[in-house]
């Protein structure tokens, strides 16, 4: 999710309370070397984000839309005034997982961890991603890559995996190196690196590059267009699109992709539209 400006964002998680790219790298050929039991696709996800307007409306029929066409799972940043109970069974009635949630900073420190933990476990979520960080100095970010270590520990138990997500300004350097990086350098390879295509860009970084410093990692990713135009989908803009795939599909342990789209004056349009550009690439 694209967050430029920190105060919405917060104010929004807390008050909603691409075959060919096979051709391209030489994956094709590989059907006819691999293992009689057929490489199961990564499934796709929706972060609701995307939909937000009109989960504001009506959120148990956007649900409904977002199975209909085609989506495996959805990832929340907000519920809409809707206990874990009501969120688990709307789900349920529409054949939906839970691939994710963009979980507050504050809700995931010490004296309210346990409270999203529970919140997570009833709605079925494995994936408790932190959207959003900040940290002015090496020793902020430094700070901040041992409490996920912390979290790490408490959650695997459990079953559960923490991260954090991309911003812009995760990509600026402090003393030289990436905040990005002081913390995913820091980090137990268990907190997954939940890398934002677009946001990495107009961070000044290069996906495809940062994915592949980070192999095994990447278990939920968002695929999100940059460079094309408020409508465009993925393959209609910038981003090397073959080799996030390649990454995800050989080297990121990736479970998720997770499609987000911010742009669009016709959101769901635009994400029904990028379902059916990740079919016709084969990824369904």
């Amino acid at each position: 999710m694209n967050n430029t400006k920190q105060i919405p964002r917060r104010e929004f998680l807390q008050l909603s309370a691409l075959g060919l790219a096979g051709a391209s790298l030489g994956l094709g050929g590989c059907e006819s070397v691999k293992s009689p039991e057929a490489k199961a696709k990564i499934p796709i996800g929706l972060e609701l984000y995307s939909l937000r307007g009109e989960c504001k409306v009506d959120f148990p029929g956007t649900i409904t839309k977002v199975a209909a066409m085609g989506y495996k799972g959805v990832e929340f940043a907000g519920y809409w005034g809707r206990s874990a109970k009501d969120i688990r069974k709307m789900l349920d009635d529409n054949g939906l997982v839970t691939c994710g949630t963009h979980t507050p900073y504050e809700d995931l420190l010490p004296d309210k961890v346990d409270k999203t933990i529970e919140f997570n476990q009833i709605i079925g979520n494995k994936f408790i991603i932190c959207p959003y960080m900040t940290g002015k100095t090496r020793e902020d970010w430094l700070a901040r890559a041992e409490m996920f270590n912390k979290l790490c520990d408490k959650l695997k138990p459990l079953g559960l995996w923490t991260g954090y997500h991309a911003h812009q300004h995760d990509f600026q350097k402090i003393d030289g190196e990436a905040a990005w990086d002081i913390f995913f350098t820091r980090t137990h390879t268990d907190v997954i690196m939940q890398l934002d295509t677009s946001n990495c860009c107009d961070g000044g970084a290069d996906p495809v590059a940062v994915l592949n410093k980070y192999p095994g990692r990447v278990r939920s990713i968002h695929i999100k267009p940059n460079g094309g135009g408020p409508e465009s989908i993925i393959t209609e803009d910038k981003i090397n699109w073959p080799g996030v795939f390649e990454f995800c599909e050989n080297r990121g342990n990736t479970k998720w992709y997770v499609v987000e789209h911010e742009s669009s004056k016709n959101p769901l349009v635009t994400v029904a539209r990028t379902f059916e550009k990740l079919r016709e690439l084969g990824k369904v």
